[in-house]
């Protein structure tokens, strides 16, 4: 084991009292400096309190917080911190979450030890790799800031970095960004706020999967429970359909992937 593996600072979070503490001392064992917590709201408060945690092993369903709240609370406070979900509940959704909020592994209960191991293993070599492309982009930076070529008076600078793309096109469909308008084969979509959003949303990321949850929290800017997502974004995507379609009922643009959520297809679906 590398030495900056034997020093990582790992954090176990599980309600379970004898998961929690066999998998610590498992870890201490392998030479890991290792603290627990039974809950997600503790792990929050160790995080905050304590030196910043190389490594993560969340169980995902606890009393509280679960699993998915506390991954993305922690990659949003301590980027830096990789996170590996335990559960004995997966599902392909919950994997989906797990992964778009920060999760680096999802391993199901009962899971082998070298298995988790492994994962821990990975999850810090990854840390590691970010820790030195960031710490190489900082330096090429600091040297760039330094290179100014002086053309008598004036100083030649450091382009600024281009914006991101205003438009996205897939297929005949086009959406611009700046002035929120869309269009399909050249003719504006008359579409509300809430279902450009939506559609852009899709677009950003084609062929990938959004969940109702993540759709809502991106278009209208608040948390739901799944079933209410459910139900604000069949809504949505229902108008949207009838805007777009040609046979709203055989979509060829908005995809329900069943049981998960709804993707923006690039290439048109064969016909049925």
């Amino acid at each position: 084991m590398a030495e900056q593996d034997r020093t990582a600072h790992i954090m176990v979070v599980d309600d379970e009292v004898v998961a929690r503490v066999s998998l610590a001392e498992i870890l201490r064992l392998e030479g890991y400096q290792v603290d627990t917590a039974a809950s997600g709201e503790e792990a929050l408060s160790l995080l905050s309190k304590s030196a910043p945690f190389d490594l993560i092993v969340l169980d995902l369903k606890m009393s509280g917080m679960d699993g998915l709240e506390v991954t993305e609370t922690v990659h949003r406070q301590s980027p830096g911190t990789v996170v590996i979900l335990l559960t004995a509940f997966g599902t392909l959704e919950t994997a989906i979450q797990a992964i778009r909020k920060g999760a680096h592994d999802y391993l199901l209960k009962p899971c082998p030890i070298p298995e988790v191991l492994e994962s821990v293993r990975k999850g810090l070599a990854k840390r590691q790799q970010e820790q030195q492309r960031q710490h190489l982009v900082s330096q090429l930076k600091r040297t760039l800031s330094e290179l100014v070529v002086v053309e008598g008076t004036q100083a030649v600078e450091e382009e600024a970095p281009p914006e991101p793309s205003r438009f996205i096109q897939i297929r005949d469909v086009v959406v611009d960004c700046q002035k929120h308008v869309a269009m399909l084969r050249r003719r504006p979509l008359d579409l509300t706020p809430t279902e450009f959003k939506i559609l852009a949303c899709l677009m950003e990321t084609p062929d990938e999967v959004w969940s109702p949850q993540e759709l809502v929290r991106r278009a209208q800017g608040y948390d739901t429970d799944a079933w209410g997502a459910r139900a604000i974004v069949r809504v949505h995507i229902r108008r949207l359909r009838k805007k777009m379609e040609v046979d709203p009922s055989n979509p060829r643009y908005i995809l329900n992937v069943r049981g998960v959520g709804y993707m923006f297809a690039s290439n048109s679906p064969d016909p049925d």
